[in-house]
């Protein structure tokens, strides 16, 4: 039996002698029988604490051809690829020929019989992954080891040198920091930004006041395809062997695999784009832009061989990684903290918006909703709020998103401002001549929180490209979906990202419900005031709250056949007096926000009191807006 040494630090290794020992056993099953070997080593106690993580450790650091593990976004898929799955050559000790296993591997060793009848053929699949979209910084920092602090040890390669100006896409004054610090987290994405011109190829480091290449129409020779501004850190091609048809666009996955850097790789890839070095037998079906983009130099874009996966129900590192059905103990507990959290979050948010209790109730509710299933094309349980009479001064809508992205583990902020509505590519495009999905700043993982600041708005001219983006920002709230421009049609792809919207007046864009901010603070005192409010909680407070919001989220919800009659006969009571006072989207909506406050308190049914309670609420919040209306007309 291999040990910890071996299959982490030569798993090539494991294979092989698997392979080499079913050479005189027909129909061994020897490649599942290698799978199977992995994942039960995976499945032993801290196990995946010993594997590195390629989201943590500078690549140079990781050994070529050992086990590593990548916590990723499948931003893209490319077309199958055939590779040689046993070929023969000959052993340059013996000179007797050999059969060689060429599973897991990129490049083949010399002395190769292409001739032999005893070469297979085989196909795998690959996938273009980059870091999850948007991660918070207390996401990056805490998800070393995901669920655990990890164990795993690196020194420098003295097996692999790749060259100083191949070695990343980082000017060469960060050289230090990729030592010692995650590769993402050197520069975390902190909030809002607007983007600038594009930068040249001279100028190849993203900062955060820029946006990337994939944003604006001139693409750089090195942009890696990150679907958000100012995102930094490792990116791959996932090769993929079995069960490829499981894996989705945009699915937030774990991947532990076979590390493959190989310098050959890079050589190739430094060649004439036109050659057919890669693929001789139909290298020129190949544009050279498809080319330099299916075949990066490996020391930029390493290649990750999958042996196992795993989609990520979440991606906050202070839950368990294993679902809350398989984590019992965890579940009773946080239950039972559940409402007693909630209150806390609740003063909290009062405090930040300006001492308004009731927009804070609606708040939490927003953050613990969560898309848990489809009735045709009606997405169930979104609920977008639109926070309207947000103050203009002291950057509050600014300081407002900082404080959500130290809760949510992913987030993003869109200043709606002409410029980014003009310039920025909200919906990904097909690029045919690279044959590459060319990323969009709406091609983000589930449960994604997506701030708009729509108090950035000014006046001026909306041209296409404008247009079309505050359409794919409708058409991603109504529906929960954003339609992929593949030039010729459009491809539909479902999604779930909690949309809130913080603007002066009411929105120019559809909502599930909107509610006034009321400031309980005198308007002198208000930039005072905003001051301090970015003076987050203590740290085992913050984290409760991150607990607390990605439990709410995960929980399952009925409602009992005595409650479903009860909030029938409501709905008849209501509309007797007055027919017009409720409608069945009144109705609609109140069912959500009582969903979500059963949740919110760690109630997995609804009861009589909380529903008794989200009519009080939602009684409140229509008041205040009939009262907003009557007194600025039509402008609640």
């Amino acid at each position: 039996m291999p040990s910890t040494h071996d299959w982490i630090n030569d798993p090539l290794g494991v294979v092989e002698g698997m392979f080499a020992a079913s050479q005189n056993t027909p129909n061994s099953g020897w490649e599942a029988k290698a799978v199977a070997f992995f994942k039960d080593r995976l499945k032993e106690k801290d196990a995946h604490t010993w594997v590195p993580s390629l989201n943590d450790v500078p690549l140079h650091y990781l050994k070529p051809n050992s086990l590593v593990k990548f916590r990723c976004f499948i931003q893209d898929m490319f077309d199958p690829e055939f590779y040689m799955g046993a070929y023969e050559a000959v052993d340059p000790s013996t000179k007797a020929k050999v059969l060689r296993c060429g599973k897991y591997k990129d490049v083949t060793e010399c002395g190769v019989n292409f001739n032999s009848r005893n070469t297979v053929t085989a196909e795998r699949q690959t996938f273009y992954c980059v870091p999850i979209p948007g991660e918070s910084p207390f996401s990056l920092i805490l998800s070393h080891g995901y669920g655990g602090s990890s164990q795993a040890r690196v020194v420098p390669s003295t097996s692999y040198a790749p060259k100083r100006q191949k070695r990343s896409y980082e000017e060469e004054d960060d050289d230090d920091d990729m030592d010692t610090q995650p590769q993402k987290q050197r520069e975390p994405h902190t909030g809002p930004q607007t983007p600038t011109e594009p930068h040249g190829n001279g100028d190849c480091k993203r900062r955060e006041t820029e946006a990337p290449s994939s944003q604006v129409a001139a693409a750089s020779p090195l942009d890696l395809n990150f679907p958000l501004p100012g995102e930094k850190g490792p990116s791959c091609l996932l090769k993929v062997y079995e069960e490829w048809d499981g894996f989705k666009l945009n699915e937030a996955v774990e991947v532990y695999g076979i590390l493959s850097v190989s310098p050959a790789l890079s050589a190739l890839a430094d060649e004439d784009a036109s050659s057919s070095l890669l693929d001789p037998a139909g290298g020129d079906m190949e544009t050279a832009e498809e080319q330099r983009v299916h075949s990066p130099p490996a020391s930029l874009v390493p290649r990750l061989h999958m042996l196992h996966a795993k989609p990520l129900p979440h991606n906050n590192p202070l839950l368990p990684a294993a679902t809350l059905e398989d984590n019992s103990a965890f579940l009773s507990s946080t239950l039972s903290e559940m409402a007693a959290i909630r209150a806390e979050l609740l003063a909290y948010f009062t405090h930040v918006l300006l001492g308004d209790a009731l927009a804070a109730e609606y708040l939490v509710l927003h953050l613990v909703s969560n898309v848990y299933t489809r009735r045709d094309v009606l997405p169930l349980g979104k609920f977008t709020l639109n926070l309207s009479g947000c103050p203009t001064i002291a950057s509050f809508t600014e300081r407002f998103y900082r404080i959500i992205q130290q809760l949510v583990p992913s987030s993003y902020y869109l200043g709606m401002t002409l410029q980014n509505m003009n310039q920025m590519r909200l919906v990904p495009k097909k690029d045919y001549v690279a044959n590459r999905l060319q990323s969009g700043a709406l091609q983000l993982a589930r449960n994604t929180s997506l701030f708009l600041d729509e108090s950035q708005l000014e006046q001026g001219q909306l041209d296409t490209a404008g247009v079309r983006n505050v359409t794919a920002l409708g058409n991603l709230i109504s529906w929960q979906k954003v339609d992929y421009d593949f030039n010729y049609h459009q491809m539909e792809f479902p999604c779930n990202i909690n949309v809130l919207i913080a603007s002066e007046g009411r929105s120019l864009l559809p909502s599930d419900c909107q509610i006034r901010l009321q400031s309980q603070v005198a308007l002198p005192d208000v930039e005072e005031y905003l001051g301090g409010i970015h003076v987050p909680p203590q740290a085992s407070q913050l984290n409760k709250f991150r607990m607390y919001l990605s439990v709410a989220r995960l929980l399952d919800y009925s409602i009992s056949d005595e409650v479903t009659k009860s909030v029938e006969d409501d709905f008849v009571d209501m509309r007797k007096d007055d027919p017009q006072s409720i409608s069945a989207e009144d109705l609609h909506r109140m069912l959500v926000v009582a969903r979500l406050l059963s949740l919110s308190l760690g109630q997995t049914s609804l009861s009589r009191d909380s529903w008794l309670r989200a009519k009080h609420i939602e009684m409140l919040r229509r008041s205040r807006m009939e009262q907003n209306k009557c007194v600025n007309g039509n402008e609640p």
